[in-house]
């Protein structure tokens, strides 16, 4: 692979500091302003921009080079930076710095990608990840990775933010890598160090909103529409006056990040709350954009809350064309099964059975357009003719954890047999699985939600955390303040934890049923058997699973038995199930893999 600039994308030009030959061409859409000029940081001379086309502004700055920091001022206002900043090296407020990415020496020009087939994911947080909290310490832990049986890496975001620390989500310069995680070569350093370990690195990215401090792109553009509305105030405008402008925007985002910094793929946060009415949906658009980009594959997975399948049906076909989803109602089946949530969005799916996770477990998910428990009304689409490799599925998640009160993990909340057992299931089944930074070890570190906003901001983000959680009646416990730093330190990861007995035994299991999971192929069947077992088979594999206490499950013939979730290797309490004429007696949560002679 290597690292190019496309002059333009659908017509219209790439933005930001671009590095030439003969210097740098700094250009900036701006339809809200008369006239645009650069400012350097080493002195007070306004540079005007040249209007092009109407909306665009741009100018060549003769041997100017990669590191100069500069500013635009839009109509002699104050100084803010560039929309489509490189980097932010003193944060939000901060002058913009030029970036050459050719400068980086990348070898992965062989990389050939990972099939879709063979994906499983690892979302982590950088700044807790490591000790270090940045890019070269998730680079030191690659190895870990590697040998765990992970084929993807998924960063949560890393557009600049303000503060020191923060989920991501509230980016505000969105070509711009967070420079508290370290310098853009350091990000392409943890990418190029991956690909050269067979292991893809994907990006978490935000298109629905923009942070609440810092966020100057809106004073350049109209970013958002009075048409629409977002758990986050107005709707992004991708279908009204200069809609065409913001679509370039974050379309040539996705393209920043995919070329320049070589991602594999991207992560669409909540792409349910992208309102679209024009002719050509944005998805779809986003969608076709990635085929303009050499090398491997790049494919684009979901976030979606509706469970539209018309996200991930072929273009031709009328869909979006996107290459998978994330699917909540197996994460949601389980937590209610195993767990007993039901309360919020958990009363969807309370009184779960094993009869409906089969029926999940066949078709993607659950809500395939019959009425919800809590809704009283449909709820997503049929998933015919779709493969199940489209779903990525999970029993744990970066909101799944960090939105729960506490940040607990389902190793909180549930026995490690039980735990061992929801463990089996996910990484049997032909979904794509996803894991979550910890969850191989059952880290007894929590993951909750921190910020660092300024005063003001902070105060009201404590206390609409508080808020939260008032339609979970049953939530006593005090709610770590989203602002106190003590609520970012505890959620780092505690590698230590590796050498302790019970964590080294999970991670085991991990090991051995990922190394496991490389050799299922063949026909998927799942059979519920009563309201808490199930049999699956992948051709001649299958997995006994009990999600329960004092069960039997029929098990024909005399297959042989590759593991059970309560060996010697993975627990230091083994329980084993028994071997009985009628099948298999389980005496409390486990699971048994095993081969069809």
């Amino acid at each position: 692979m290597e690292s190019v600039i496309i002059e333009k994308q659908y017509g219209q030009p790439l933005l930001g500091a671009l590095v030439q030959a003969d210097g740098v061409l700094f250009r900036v859409w701006a339809p809200n302003a008369k006239n645009v000029d650069l400012i350097f940081q080493y002195d007070d001379i306004r540079r005007p921009l040249d209007a092009v086309d109407g909306d665009y502004f741009e100018t060549l700055v003769k041997d100017c080079k990669a590191g100069e920091r500069y500013y635009f001022s839009i109509d002699q206002s104050s100084l803010m930076p560039d929309p489509a900043s490189r980097f932010q090296p003193e944060g939000v407020h901060g002058p913009s710095q030029v970036v050459d990415p050719s400068e980086y020496q990348w070898n992965d020009a062989e990389w050939p990608g990972v099939e879709r087939s063979k994906l499983v994911f690892y979302e982590l947080h950088v700044g807790t990840f490591s000790s270090e909290g940045t890019y070269r310490g998730v680079q030191q832990k690659l190895p870990h990775l590697k040998s765990l049986g992970v084929t993807a890496i998924e960063l949560m975001p890393l557009g600049e933010f303000a503060g020191r620390w923060n989920w991501g989500y509230d980016a505000v310069a969105l070509y711009a890598p967070f420079h508290g995680y370290g310098s853009p070569d350091d990000l392409r350093a943890l990418v190029d160090a991956a690909h050269s370990m067979g292991m893809a690195v994907y990006l978490d990215v935000v298109y629905n909103h923009f942070g609440p401090d810092g966020c100057y792109a809106i004073s350049f553009g109209k970013f958002f529409s009075e048409k629409h509305h977002s758990p986050w105030g107005q709707g992004i405008n991708l279908d009204d006056l200069h809609s065409e402008g913001v679509r370039n925007y974050f379309i040539g985002n996705a393209l920043h990040w995919l070329n320049e910094y070589h991602f594999d793929g991207l992560r669409l946060d909540a792409t349910h709350t992208l309102l679209d009415e024009s002719d050509f949906h944005f998805l779809a658009q986003l969608r076709d954009s990635i085929d303009s980009l050499e090398g491997p594959h790049r494919y684009l997975i979901a976030e979606d809350a509706r469970n539209d399948a018309q996200l991930i049906r072929l273009r031709s076909e009328g869909g979006f064309g996107l290459h998978g989803v994330w699917s909540d109602d197996f994460h949601h089946q389980v937590r209610n099964l195993i767990a007993g949530d039901d309360d919020g969005y958990f009363a969807g799916f309370s009184g779960t059975t094993a009869e409906e996770i089969a029926a999940n477990l066949k078709q993607g998910w659950f809500h395939a357009g019959q009425p919800s428990r809590n809704l009283r009304e449909p709820r997503g689409s049929p998933t015919g003719g779709l493969s199940l490799e489209h779903f990525v599925i999970y029993i744990q998640n970066h909101d799944q954890i960090g939105n729960r009160a506490t940040g607990e993990r389902l190793n909180h909340d549930v026995s490690l047999s039980m735990y061992r057992t929801a463990t089996a299931l996910l990484l049997f089944v032909p979904e794509t699985p996803l894991l979550f930074m910890g969850q191989e070890w059952a880290a007894s570190t929590p993951f909750c939600f921190f910020t660092d906003h300024h005063q003001e901001l902070g105060r009201l983000v404590s206390e609409g955390r508080k808020q939260e959680f008032g339609e979970f009646a049953g939530f006593k416990r005090t709610i770590p303040d989203p602002q106190d730093p003590q609520t970012f330190k505890q959620s780092k990861l505690n590698w230590d934890e590796l050498e302790w007995p019970n964590h080294a035994n999970m991670l085991n299991l991990y090991r051995d049923l990922l190394q496991l999971r490389r050799a299922l192929e063949g026909p998927f069947d799942v059979i519920a058997h009563g309201e808490k077992s199930l049999t699956l088979k992948r051709g001649h594999h299958g997995l006994l699973v009990a999600l329960g206490e004092n069960l039997r499950i029929p098990l024909a013939d005399s297959p042989q038995i590759l593991l059970t979730t309560e060996d010697e290797r993975y627990t230091s309490h083994s329980v084993q199930p028994v071997r009985e004429a009628q099948g298999v007696y389980f005496a409390q949560p486990s699971a048994i893999v095993y081969y069809e002679k």
